[in-house]
């Protein structure tokens, strides 16, 4: 058991020492009920790998809050895919987060930030979104994988960040347990997968992976920037 009255820091040394190896659905099910019951979410993109982690919490409790950053620039096929995976997974709880109006009117009116300043854009229409839904949550989970290479590549399956603890069920996995996950369990494909994507963002920030690349590749390409900045938070962010 986890001592609740621990540091952060000490939480999570315990739970990584505990849950390193486990199943997606012990590591959703063990912070769930010993570090966070009812101040727990899931962040998904509904991206093209998110049905595992969507699938390993609904088998825990369908009911537990996902939270989606709609920017405004999702593939309409994200959507589409969003809506197919809440029925099928009997998700009860899923919530779309979208950039404050008026920050949008004060700093991208014309809806170009994405071009002058990724980074920028990315903070607008993504971090603080989080932020605001993230505050009183005292832990949340998402979907990276050490495979994924860069930054994600060492990243512990729980973490602290800020005031809470941060997640990473499938931090593990490797490709071929993914692709076990979806044929076994018959999950849907995202189905921009079938048009050559295999990471899927914003519009302007998403291409087709080319042979021969990692599978994130294709985000931000050309640009120097690997991650949208929900995952390079501070001490005192979300």
């Amino acid at each position: 058991m986890v001592d609740l009255d621990a540091s952060l820091t000490e939480k999570a040394r315990i739970l990584n020492a505990s849950l390193e190896g486990a199943a997606p659905e012990v590591v959703i099910d063990a912070i769930r009920e010993t570090v966070a019951p009812g101040r727990f979410a899931v962040v998904s993109s509904f991206g093209t790998e998110s049905a595992v982690l969507l699938d390993a919490m609904a088998r825990v409790d369908g009911t537990i809050e996902v939270l989606l950053l709609d920017t405004g620039w999702l593939f309409p096929e994200t959507l589409d895919y969003r809506d197919r995976l809440v029925d099928r997974l009997r998700l009860t709880n899923v919530r779309s987060l979208h950039p404050d109006a008026a920050d949008q009117a004060e700093r991208d009116p014309e809806e170009f930030l994405w071009a002058s300043d990724p980074d920028a854009c990315c903070h607008m229409r993504k971090v603080r979104p989080l932020e605001r839904a993230l505050d009183g949550m005292a832990a949340w989970a998402n979907g990276r994988k050490r495979y994924h290479g860069g930054q994600r590549s060492r990243i512990p399956v729980v973490e602290v960040e800020g005031p809470r603890l941060k997640v990473n069920p499938l931090a593990a996995l490797d490709p071929k347990d993914v692709e076990q996950r979806f044929e076994s369990l018959n999950l849907p494909r995202h189905p921009m997968q079938d048009k050559g994507y295999d990471s899927v963002g914003c519009i302007p920030c998403t291409s087709r992976r080319r042979p021969g690349e990692e599978v994130r590749d294709g985000r931000w390409r050309g640009m120097a920037k690997t991650e949208c900045g929900i995952h390079m938070l501070g001490p005192v962010g979300c």
